[in-house]
């Protein structure tokens, strides 16, 4: 019986290094065959599937360079923040520094004064699931003046003077993605903690899931990629500000591999807040939310999807619970369609 079980238990580890290593091959070849047909977007992808990573990339850091794309090359993950931001709201939950179905108007900033008729009707949970109602910033506009860097006029005084300006919530209760909600998310957590977003994302994500590499207010550094607009143009990435909390990290795959290792694994502040923030806070005939990223079951199948757009990058990040595997995929030029498309591919074929 003793021999067995030894040679089951080989048979078993066999299978899974095999498994693994199809699985490796299987994403390598749909992400270089994308390569070749795009030669000029560089990619870097990271997957992870039973606490076992792999990893792959292709192109050059820019247009210019000789440095090839890896595992460490730093992107925007731009709106992937979100799901960090997302992350931490839970967190607080769980520590009591706030409840998820509280109204937002005590946690706000003291420059926020909302209008009588507005008060006492969003909830933390409204802002996170996009659902709040509240005024967005008009990024064609800000585009408009600064291509480089639209969101460089967005400041903590426009973004209260649009809020409080606020009359009426036209369509609170329905979806409409917006980057104000993320904004102000991340000016709660500062109020409720009294540390600046900055420090607490250190805090509550970077330091516990090991994420050295993960970038903020300075990433000047050697291994950085360039990012391209849709025309082919060189893109800054966007410098810090106040919009920090719905868009502006800057990390690469290996990093982001090591998040949702962590995510994955019980027994931790990230895994134990993303139960939280896995739960469905809206929902209608196209979408499901949770807090900060998109739930899609299909099939009793359900994996939790995030993507993210800068001007001159494109990202998407997504993971299945149950059957422990995720994925990231980081583009140096902004293309949403490629980064869909891409990962729609790898889920069809070989995630499924």
């Amino acid at each position: 019986m003793k021999t067995s079980f030894t040679f089951l238990a080989v048979a078993l580890l066999i299978c899974n290094f095999t498994f693994g290593q199809d699985f490796s091959k299987k994403i390598d070849s749909i992400i270089k065959d994308n390569y070749q047909k795009n030669p000029d977007v560089g990619i870097s992808v990271g997957f992870i599937n039973n606490n076992k990573e792999f990893y792959t990339s292709y192109g050059k850091l820019s247009k210019e360079s000789t440095t090839n794309i890896d595992k460490n090359s730093i992107f925007e993950i731009a709106s992937i923040t979100k799901l960090l931001t997302g992350n931490m709201i839970a967190q607080a939950a769980v520590e009591k520094k706030l409840k998820l179905d509280d109204y937002i108007d005590s946690y706000l900033p003291k420059q926020y004064i909302l209008q009588k008729n507005l008060q006492n009707k969003i909830k933390i949970s409204d802002l996170a699931s996009h659902q709040s109602g509240l005024p967005d910033i008009d990024f064609q506009k800000l585009i408009e003046v600064n291509s480089q860097q639209p969101v460089s006029s967005v400041t903590e005084q426009s973004l209260a003077t649009m809020i409080n300006n606020c009359t009426d919530l036209i369509d609170y209760g329905s979806f409409r993605y917006s980057t104000i909600n993320f904004t102000l998310l991340g000016q709660i957590l500062e109020k409720v903690y009294g540390k600046s977003y900055d420090e607490l994302i250190r805090k509550k994500i970077l330091k516990p899931a090991k994420m050295n590499q993960t970038l903020t207010k300075d990433f000047k550094v050697k291994n950085i990629t360039t990012g391209y607009n849709p025309d082919g143009g060189a893109q800054e990435f966007f410098l810090w500000n106040v919009t920090a909390p719905a868009g502006l990290v800057k990390s690469n795959t290996s990093d982001m591999v090591k998040y949702m290792k962590v995510l994955l694994n019980s027994g931790n502040q990230i895994s134990d807040a993303a139960l939280i923030a896995e739960k469905i806070y809206y929902k209608d005939a196209k979408r499901e939310m949770g807090l900060g990223f998109n739930i899609n079951t299909k099939d009793g199948d359900t994996i939790y999807l995030k993507s993210g757009d800068s001007m001159g990058q494109s990202s998407i990040i997504c993971y299945n619970r149950a059957k422990n595997w995720g994925i990231i995929i980081l583009l140096n030029k902004r293309d949403s369609k490629m980064r869909q498309n891409l990962l729609n591919v790898i889920y069809e074929n070989i995630l499924k």
